[in-house]
């Protein structure tokens, strides 16, 4: 195991220990959400990040989105790319890359949109969502003016996928609400100070579908596609295949407004199912405020089922999918419910941190109001990242491994270290991100797996999909780890986004495959 910071750095579970290795790895980033007291809606919801290759030599780096000083006369704080050192340590590359630029940024996506083998950037952003084409080198190009795309709706959360199966990544935007500063309301928690307005005082507005035309042009084509919903207010978008078509589907996470549960008809249309498949609303038939949502197969059933982050004081919503299009919320009957009624999750993932063969589930939590606790005694503006161990038969263990409070919102992981076990990055709103290392996961025997977004990756029991997205606002990294337990070697299924097949039986642990399309 390597040498722990000390101890009062470490989280601690059984032979697996969560390191605070932020300092350690040269990260100094810290979220500027722009507060100045005047309580405006866009300071509460930022920021995500996202691991990609951008350089491509196999380590994964990091990118963090970040807000700015309302005042153009304020501090200059642009978004940061840091590059993998492939020895724990990350240095600092944004100045000259193109990606040093100043905006209200909220959220992030990766992909290789245009198929040149390079990762690309979307970043949504309050006065408009930007597309940085990756041009190698370390260098990204803003080609959002001659791209096609255009969003100034409030963009969150983004997803690329080929939803039309044509060979070429789509991208689709979540969209909150309608804020200006101009028309900023006055709302109050204790009827004399003003506090964060919720997303109720504000109308929603339509998230957007991207079409890939080739080029490096896109189409908006989100009232074609059936997702125009002007009344919501989405924060989430997982991608999945829950009726096991072979076709994308799309999952929504509203705040205060039904979520949404699209269903490819695979011929450009969506058609929307989220009330008849039990995902629109809690167990009281009341639309929750959704924040992030991850979409995994947690219990090797072979259907991807869904985590969706909510309010406090509202609980986890953990939707197992039952097959023939319906879900049912596991968590108010569980341990796992029981242990985030008074958290408000925003970024949250599936993984496997012990490498056993069973997703685990983190959850970074954090309240959009510093005042909370004055008005509600048991829920607080700081809120401690919940781990829990998925212990089979649909239960989650609360295995109390974090003891940090955070103002968190974005959150994804990656094996950054390339131990074979996968480490944890989150942001905070107005706060340094922490980078918390995984330590003894690697006990357990691993196959690490880099294919293109859209494939899916089956050994025995387990599967996996490539995807983008999910979270809140943030990305994983894209290559799929998988916990083998004490089994040396095992047998690989990829199942291509071009529907082809490939099979590698007897494959050894500890391996590091990457598999670009056939």
């Amino acid at each position: 195991m390597k040498a722990l910071l000390s101890l009062s750095l470490a989280c601690t579970l059984q032979a697996v220990t969560f390191t605070d290795a932020t300092a350690a790895a040269g990260i100094t980033f810290t979220h500027n959400a722009g507060k100045t007291g005047k309580k405006w809606m866009p300071e509460t919801m930022g920021a995500g990040c996202a691991w990609i290759d951008f350089d491509n030599d196999g380590w994964p780096d990091i990118f963090f989105v970040n807000g700015k000083d309302w005042s153009p006369r304020g501090r200059r704080t642009p978004p940061a790319l840091y590059r993998n050192n492939r020895n724990g340590t990350f240095t600092n590359v944004t100045p000259g890359s193109g990606l040093d630029v100043e905006l209200y940024g909220i959220g992030v996506s990766a992909a290789d949109y245009d198929g040149d083998g390079k990762l690309d950037l979307y970043v949504t952003a309050l006065e408009g969502d930007r597309l940085f084409h990756n041009l190698g080198g370390g260098k990204f190009a803003d080609v959002t003016a001659t791209s096609g795309i255009v969003n100034a709706s409030f963009g969150t959360s983004s997803a690329w996928f080929d939803y039309d199966r044509d060979g070429r990544l789509d991208l689709f935007v979540a969209n909150y609400v309608s804020w200006k500063r101009e028309k900023d309301l006055w709302c109050s928690m204790d009827g004399s100070t003003k506090s964060y307005c919720t997303p109720e005082s504000y109308p929603g507005t339509s998230s957007k579908l991207f079409h890939n035309l080739g080029g490096g042009k896109f189409a908006d084509v989100t009232a074609k596609a059936g997702l125009g919903e002007s009344k919501s207010k989405s924060l989430g978008v997982a991608v999945l295949d829950y009726n096991a078509d072979g076709w994308p589907d799309l999952f929504v996470a509203n705040d205060t407004q039904p979520n949404k549960l699209y269903r490819n008809d695979k011929n450009g249309h969506f058609t929307e199912e989220g009330v008849a498949a039990g995902i629109a609303f809690g167990e009281d038939g009341v639309a929750r405020g959704a924040m992030g949502v991850d979409a995994a197969d947690y219990d090797r059933t072979g259907r991807p089922h869904l985590a969706v982050g909510n309010f406090s004081n509202q609980m986890l919503g953990l939707y197992h999918n039952e097959g023939k299009g319906l879900f049912v919320d596991e968590a108010p009957r569980s341990n796992l419910g029981r242990s985030t009624l008074l958290t408000l999750t925003f970024g949250l993932f599936y993984f496997d941190f012990d490498l056993d063969g069973w997703l685990d589930l983190f959850l970074a939590n954090g309240h959009i109001d510093e005042e909370i606790n004055r008005v509600q005694k048991k829920v607080q503006y700081a809120q401690v990242p919940l781990l829990f161990r998925n212990a089979g038969q649909g239960r989650f263990e609360n295995t109390n491994a974090f003891t940090q409070a955070l103002v968190a919102r974005g959150a994804a992981y990656a094996d950054y270290d390339r131990d074979g076990d996968l480490d944890i990055l989150v942001t905070a709103n107005g706060g340094p991100a922490r980078l918390y290392r995984n330590d003894g996961g690697n006990q357990n025997q691993w196959l690490s797996v880099r294919a293109p977004i859209g494939t899916v990756i089956t050994i025995g029991k387990q599967t996996q999909v490539v995807t983008s997205g999910s979270s809140y606002c943030s990305q994983s990294d894209l290559v799929r780890v998988f916990g083998l337990g004490k089994e040396n070697t095992a047998n690989v299924d990829i199942l291509w986004p071009n529907g082809k097949r490939k099979q590698l039986p007897g494959v050894k642990a500890g391996q590091f495959l990457v598999l670009p399309q056939e």
